[in-house]
């Protein structure tokens, strides 16, 4: 097997698809890929003008070829221009489920030269008016559940919206924000053979997209993405399938054609850059979840014959946990794997050796990096469970201290990035760009550290790392020795307020269906595998699943809020 470093010189060489250059980025130094396209529109009409005969998106029995998906594009793109008055940098809002719509709203969007605006589909009536007045939508494109959220905010601003799959929601325009329905806005265009998508010039430097990021207080921001920073990310992805086959000629051996099943939000970065965007990119079959649900994922990964699922670890114990898991047919998967959250090496190992062909893989990225980082999988990952892989061709990581000076390699500090997929910034927050993009790198806000073999080791978020004593506890090192004990399920670990410690730490844990275990034979457990100063001293066993947000995160904030008013009540 090739090194890395050989791979990776192999596959950007000189004359290569993936060949690497050096350019200046608006003002900034970057290593681009030389063959990258253009722009988001490049990729959308590439992918327009495959046959029908070749399916793109699934969605419970329907079945969208890819030129049919290309009319659609078409005719909404020409509706947006010629209907809503839609032009290059506005904003078009998008607030829906993960339908195929959602992906001929976005392709439509971004190839006129418009902004795609990806609204969280879980959001509230007031955060969705937050976003509309934050963003300036020019229209608003949503299923019936977000319609009925956004009408007064609709209303107040003047944006017209959209309706997709919601029959009655026409009653519910007025002359100041109308309603119309996709099929009357779209069909007919769609069945026009005339009806091209609107000829429009398009910079690699221009806005594409906004995703807007959960902070954990206040408003989200609304991170801003150019059409170089995406397709570039694209590009990186592909290069490193393109790698890792250099590496292991065999790695995908013995399949007709990858595929992935969508298990994650198409708002979310990880559902729209490396899984959406990298079928349409590469022509692949990508099958749409309504909602997660282990077993039904299962009974897609069977009939469809999927080879990539890509979800949060959480996702990961779900199916290797689900009471179904040996009723279905999982031979087609070749990787496993995901981000989000680091995947505790109990977790690593179960994949490994649980599914027949597949290998386990982890991504580290953000919104701000359009999901794109250090990757670790196959053989690299077993060897290294705790690792979220090494750097890739087009991005540098460094570890840095507080005063963003480089440390040395194997110490602790902030992972700060640098590439041509990042951010050009936040939507109308100088003062929030300015705190994380800083000459051209960005400050990730993860604690981190590199080897002498250039791996990522992520160790917690500074934000929620437990400092106890003067001592610096990581929630991920804790929450994966508490995931070795093989009676739990699920298992979150924050920082508690304590008055002599500062913080100590607490852990709350959900067992495996069937399995007991007690809080004292849990931190005993613990006590085996880490110091002292890492145990948890409040740990709580609760029967019903941890909260997650739509991403499928633990919400730490709700649960540490729980510890603290059961604290308060207990000392009361």
């Amino acid at each position: 097997m090739l090194s890395y470093d050989e791979a990776a010189r192999q596959v950007t060489a000189a004359g290569m698809p993936f060949e690497t250059v050096q350019q200046d980025v608006m003002g900034v130094p970057r290593t681009l890929f030389r063959n990258a396209p253009n722009s988001l529109r490049d990729i959308v009409v590439a992918a327009s003008a495959r046959s029908d005969d070749v399916t793109f998106l699934v969605y419970e029995d329907e079945r969208w070829g890819f030129e049919r998906f290309g009319r659609e594009v078409s005719a909404l793109g020409t509706a947006l221009v010629e209907q809503y008055g839609i032009g290059r940098g506005d904003r078009v809002a998008i607030a829906m489920r993960n339908y195929p719509e959602w992906v001929v709203s976005f392709a439509a969007a971004v190839s006129i030269g418009a902004i795609s605006v990806s609204f969280n589909a879980w959001w509230t009536a007031e955060e969705m008016d937050f976003a509309l007045s934050d963003c300036g939508a020019s229209v608003l494109i949503a299923d019936a559940e977000r319609i009925e959220r956004s009408r007064a905010t609709c209303e107040r601003l003047g944006v017209p919206t959209l309706a997709v799959r919601a029959p009655d929601a026409a009653a519910l325009g007025t002359t100041a924000a109308p309603v119309a329905q996709w099929s009357d806005v779209v069909g007919a265009r769609a069945t026009d053979p005339t009806v091209a998508l609107p000829d429009v010039a398009i910079d690699p430097d221009d806005d594409a997209t906004i995703l807007y990021t959960s902070g954990t207080t206040g408003n989200p921001k609304g991170a801003v993405s150019t059409h170089r920073a995406v397709v570039q990310a694209l590009m990186g992805y592909a290069c490193r399938s393109a790698l890792d086959k250099a590496r292991d000629p065999d790695r995908q051996g013995g399949l007709a054609a990858p595929s992935f099943i969508l298990v994650v939000p198409l708002f979310h970065v990880t559902g729209c850059v490396p899984v959406m965007l990298s079928c349409m990119l590469g022509g692949l079959k990508l099958v749409m979840v309504y909602r997660w649900d282990p077993e039904r994922a299962l009974q897609l990964i069977e009939r469809e014959e999927i080879s990539n699922f890509v979800g949060v670890p959480t996702q990961n114990f779900d199916m290797l946990n689900c009471e179904a898991f040996e009723r279905y047919d999982t031979s087609s998967l070749r990787s496993v794997g995901g981000g989000g959250a680091p995947a505790p090496p109990e977790l690593v190992q179960r994949i490994a050796t649980t599914y027949a062909k597949a290998a386990p893989g982890i991504g580290y990225g953000m919104t701000e990096t359009n999901a794109y980082g250090p990757q670790n999988g196959g053989a690299d990952y077993l060897t290294h469970p705790t690792s979220a892989g090494r750097t890739t061709p087009i991005m540098a990581v460094e570890i840095r201290d507080p005063n963003g000076v480089p440390v040395p390699v194997g110490e602790v500090g902030e992972i700060w990035f640098n590439g041509p997929n990042l951010i050009r910034g936040y939507w109308n927050r100088p003062d929030a760009t300015a705190e994380v993009l800083v000459d051209g790198w960005l400050r990730s806000g993860d604690v981190g550290r590199l080897d002498a073999e250039g791996f990522v080791y992520v160790e917690d978020r500074i934000k929620d790392m437990v400092l106890r004593g003067g001592e610096n506890v990581y929630c991920a090192e804790v929450e994966a020795a508490i995931h070795e004990h093989p009676a739990v399920h699920e298992v979150a670990v924050f920082g508690v307020p304590h008055d002599r410690l500062g913080e100590e730490v607490a852990a709350v844990v959900v067992p495996r269906a069937g399995s007991s275990v007690t809080e004292t034979e849990l931190v005993d457990f613990v006590a085996e595998r880490l110091a002292p100063f890492k145990v948890p001293t409040r740990l709580r066993i609760r029967p019903e699943p941890l909260p997650r947000n739509a991403a499928g995160k633990f919400l730490k904030r709700d649960l540490r809020r729980e510890e603290e008013a059961a604290s308060a009540s207990a000392t009361a």
